[in-house]
């Protein structure tokens, strides 16, 4: 039996980052899972409130935007930052098959989780076996 290890990707600036603020823009990283039901995106936006988080679905392409509030360090000063403060965009080009009328979002700990649900028409169907 072999395991396949599969490397995370760094958090990246956006190619093409448009803000108005001139702060950065990343992309965050995804998991997508798939099933026979649809496809549920795990996006990683630390920093990110629900109400900051904004989703839009136009012509198959979905954008996802996340701002993040700055944070406050008056009353220290930093030793040390690994962590790039920034807004978050990714945009993901969806197939025909899936119910836009159905997506659902939530956000929980810094995770942003979409399920797209496939259309019922799309769905794979399973064929009864009759026994003769």
């Amino acid at each position: 039996m072999t395991t396949e290890v599969t490397k995370t990707a760094e958090k990246t600036p956006a190619e093409t980052p448009e803000t108005t603020t001139g702060g950065r823009v990343y992309q965050p990283l995804a998991d997508i899972v798939e099933t026979d039901e649809g496809v549920t995106l795990m996006l990683e936006m630390p920093g990110v409130a629900p109400d900051d988080v904004d989703v839009t679905l136009e012509k198959r392409v979905l954008t996802i935007r996340g701002k993040v509030r700055p944070t406050s360090t008056e009353k220290l000063q930093l030793a040390y930052a690994e962590y790039g403060e920034g807004d978050y965009e990714r945009s993901f080009t969806l197939s025909e098959d899936f119910d836009p009328e159905r997506i659902e979002a939530t956000v929980s700990h810094g995770v942003l989780t979409l399920s797209l649900p496939r259309a019922a028409e799309t769905k794979p169907k399973k064929i009864a076996i009759k026994a003769s």
